[in-house]
């Protein structure tokens, strides 16, 4: 199992990297987990080229909070018009209400996640 990330429609990872696979959502959805945001801006994978290889590479954003807003950077895929985005913002309250949001309707289908993510 893995996650699928969503940004305006387009998936993240696979436009990304083209083979990636994401972290196991209980790993990046988890209470407090790595894409929760705080004060300190860090850098978060998620998504494996080779799952069984966590130095194979995949898909790694930086998080950070700038008041009220998340911002993921330091992104680069293709947006719809075929031009880089490299930055995503979003709203601290509809950010953390979407991951509570599927954390709250997926919890109980995931298995554990393996001990490579």
């Amino acid at each position: 199992m893995h996650t699928y990330i969503f940004v305006d429609g387009l998936d993240v990872v696979a436009r990304s990297y083209d083979g990636a696979v994401g972290v196991h959502p209980g790993v990046l959805l988890c209470p407090g987990g790595p894409l929760y945001p705080t004060d300190v801006v860090r850098r978060v994978r998620v998504a494996f080229w080779d799952p069984s290889d966590s130095n194979a590479g995949g898909v790694d954003i930086r998080l950070g909070l700038r008041g009220e807003t998340v911002v993921w950077s330091d992104l680069m895929y293709p947006g719809p018009d075929g031009q880089a985005i490299v930055e995503a913002r979003f709203h601290l309250g509809h950010y953390v209400g979407e991951i509570e949001r599927a954390l709250a309707e997926h919890d109980r289908t995931w298995t554990s996640p393996r001990a490579a993510e």
